[in-house]
């Protein structure tokens, strides 16, 4: 980790060897790297004796809770007929495909023919290593002889009973790219005036390794009064000329593939703390789901945020929204060009972009190979989830 350069200097050093050479293929074309943990169901989604079928990059995936409560993944589709197994039925620690009764135990070996017997069993289906964390279903998606080694993410807060956590995720037409640079560049504030009045973003430095990049932000209110919302999250008023001794520095970090945004104020209290991961759904990676941990830290007064917590989801929900819309524009802008026509001059995003072109995975060119691609129809339509 180098030293954080001041704002001036890292402007000065915006030039094309942060990101032209690092990025010359289409990032926008890059898939997402299977080789790490990611969370493809909230734990309610998938009930006791129940199966939930999903998607990772146009791979179907079923997601099975036992009557004991385990949760195993395996690949949606029996190896008779090729059906989803998500339409079947749980027995005991086993699903049985909804066709034939083909039965399944949780590492994808096929146990039961009930018109075959047991000594002449065909071969199984894929199996995937499955986790569950702080109300999460994680599965690696890659080579499970790295599951064990793996960097599995911290997700502290959302544990921790000093602060009160939302969860939120929803279906995003983009490329999962667009959603890193979205959260990453805080100089996009000025989409967000309606909800948040005039504010001014300002880049204190960024620090890059391996397999992160980050970014630290202060703000400064030009005009408007503080949001309720927003004071919910700071305990404290800002006013058009804010006091520079209580301004907190706001962290952003990709730390692939996930992404987290902290707040602290001067004293160190960490009094936000978002942790989110962009999940493709398709094969051509141009759809998302997001899966997102928004932590607060509880004020001295007891109930306080507990009373808050709807005015503080709207307010949250208005800023998503219009992320939302706009990456979306982004991605319909790359369509219609057909390739990434962006002039970035904002450093830490050319350090952004370099980064996930380095750690993704090669697109898999259908055209190359004379077939068309596969267009993937979703079995199971993931909706988007009540706000909690």
């Amino acid at each position: 980790m180098h030293a954080a350069l001041p704002q001036q200097a890292e402007q000065e050093a915006g030039s094309s060897d942060a990101g032209s050479s690092k990025t010359s293929r289409d990032l926008r074309r890059v898939d997402i790297h299977p080789d790490h943990w990611y969370p493809l169901a909230w734990s309610r989604e998938v009930k006791r004796g129940k199966t939930h079928g999903v998607f990772f990059a146009g791979d179907p995936i079923v997601l099975v809770r036992t009557e004991s409560g385990r949760v195993f993944a395996l690949e949606d589709r029996c190896a008779h007929r090729q059906v989803p197994l998500h339409a079947g039925v749980v027995d005991g620690e086993s699903i049985r495909c909804c066709y034939h009764g083909w039965t399944y135990d949780c590492t994808g070996r096929c146990t039961d023919v009930p018109y075959l017997g047991r000594e002449r069993l065909p071969n199984g289906v894929r199996s995937y290593p499955c986790r569950e964390e702080a109300g999460l279903i994680f599965v690696f998606t890659g080579d499970p002889l790295l599951a064990d080694t793996a960097t599995f993410p911290e997700l502290g807060s959302a544990t921790d009973q000093a602060y009160k956590t939302r969860r939120f995720g929803r279906a995003v037409k983009c490329h999962y790219t667009f959603m890193h640079e979205n959260l990453m560049d805080m100089n996009h504030q000025f989409l967000h005036r309606r909800q948040m009045g005039s504010m001014r973003a300002r880049s204190l430095g960024r620090r890059r390794g391996e397999d992160w990049v980050e970014v630290d932000y202060t703000f400064a209110r030009e005009a408007g009064k503080q949001p309720l919302g927003e004071a919910l999250v700071f305990g404290h008023k800002r006013d058009t000329k804010p006091d520079e001794s209580l301004k907190d520095i706001m962290t952003i970090r990709t730390v692939y593939p996930y992404q987290t945004l902290k707040i602290r104020t001067k004293d160190e209290t960490m009094v936000m703390d978002l942790w989110i991961a962009y999940v493709p759904l398709d094969r051509e990676q141009r759809t998302n789901r997001t899966f997102g941990l928004l932590s607060i830290r509880r004020p001295k007064i007891p109930g306080l945020l507990d009373a808050a917590w709807p005015l503080l989801i709207w307010f949250t929900e208005r800023i998503f929204k219009e992320d939302r819309w706009i990456v979306e524009r982004e991605q319909e802008a790359h369509d219609r060009q057909g390739a990434d026509h962006n002039h970035e001059v904002f450093p830490v995003i050319l350090e952004l972009r370099a980064l996930l072109a380095e750690r993704g995975a090669p697109a898999r060119d259908a055209a190359a190979h004379g077939v068309e691609p596969r267009r993937v129809h979703l079995i199971q339509p993931i909706t988007d989830l009540p706000a909690s």
